[in-house]
């Protein structure tokens, strides 16, 4: 009998601005259960140094993902013919405890993982990444990654702590949860405190593409050496909306000017097409400086384009 999928409803069969509150306006469940890929939320800020406001990232990525369609007409992919696709809602955080948080975090997407659903992930602040990497190297081993963020994230602590949203990815690798040299992080920029800040990535094995590369020209490249770099091999996105330069994606907490365009992030997503991607996240959606909603619909575009390119859709 053939599997009858999940489809985002349609604009003509709801105004846009009604019907249900989830993601593409797409059935809502409980869990992952019989899921192929599921959206999931993260309504967290308390791990931000700077603006907070990433809480209601997920409610305003999913408020603003009522324009996306179901067909993507530069790629040709057609996820909700070839996937059961479902809104899962967000994961209960403990707002008032951080380290609590990471846990939940952990927990959460171990279940998720354990029916066998690709998670895509709407944040939240990046501290969220370093628990969801903990759950996926538990079924994939070390993950290789594409990290598209103005920052390295790599702190060694943040006010004496070890856990917070510029350290996800320094933890993740001391647990052996990442390939160093299976490693992109694209965009970074702006001021520092010393070279080690994008160095110390670079001594790990890391490949860091600063923005200035990436400045007037086509990423297309870029991503072709990055598929061939990666291969087969488990790979994690994980795409902070601050890689983005204000013009584009003002609602964030911590803002860089001379950042990526959104077409350039559109090659990025689009060019993980073929890799193995096992789950992927958008994160540092800040509404309340995002008056507009412009920012939460890139994010919402761009978690659509990592649907578009799981394995099963092309």
């Amino acid at each position: 009998m053939q599997t009858r999928f999940n489809q985002p409803l349609g604009g003509n069969d709801m105004p846009r601005f009604a019907g249900p509150a989830t993601m593409m306006r797409l059935p809502a469940q409980d869990t992952a259960a019989g899921l192929d890929a599921c959206f999931v939320g993260v309504p967290m800020d308390i791990g931000a140094s700077n603006r907070s406001g990433t809480r209601h990232g997920p409610r305003q990525i999913r408020a603003e993902s009522c324009m996306l369609r179901p067909y993507n007409m530069a790629t040709g992919a057609a996820p909700f013919e070839r996937l059961q696709v479902a809104d899962i809602g967000d994961v209960p955080v403990n707002t008032f405890d951080l380290k609590k948080t990471v846990g939940i975090i952990e927990r959460a997407y171990d279940a998720i993982l354990a029916h066998g659903a690709v998670p895509l992930t709407m944040g939240g602040d990046h501290t969220l990444t370093y628990p969801i990497l903990k759950a996926m190297a538990k079924v994939h081993g070390p993950l290789a990654l594409v990290h598209v963020d103005a920052h390295a994230d790599i702190n060694e602590a943040m006010f004496g702590e070890a856990i917070a949203h510029g350290t996800p990815f320094r933890r993740a690798l001391e647990d052996g949860c990442l390939d160093a040299e299976r490693v992109y992080q694209i965009g970074l920029r702006g001021t520092g405190y010393a070279p080690d800040d994008f160095d110390w990535s670079r001594r790990q094995g890391f490949t860091v593409v600063p923005a200035e590369e990436c400045w007037h020209r086509s990423l297309a490249p870029l991503m072709q050496t990055v598929r061939e770099r990666l291969g087969d091999r488990p790979v994690y996105v994980s795409f902070d909306i601050d890689s983005l330069d204000p013009a584009f994606a003002p609602g964030t907490g911590t803002v860089e000017i001379g950042g990526l365009t959104t077409w350039q992030a559109l090659e990025i997503v689009r060019g993980c097409r073929g890799l193995n991607v096992v789950g992927g996240d958008l994160v540092e959606v800040s509404p309340p400086y995002d008056p507009s909603g412009n920012t939460a619909l890139i994010g919402a575009s761009l978690l659509y384009e990592m649907l578009c390119v799981l394995p099963g859709v092309a």
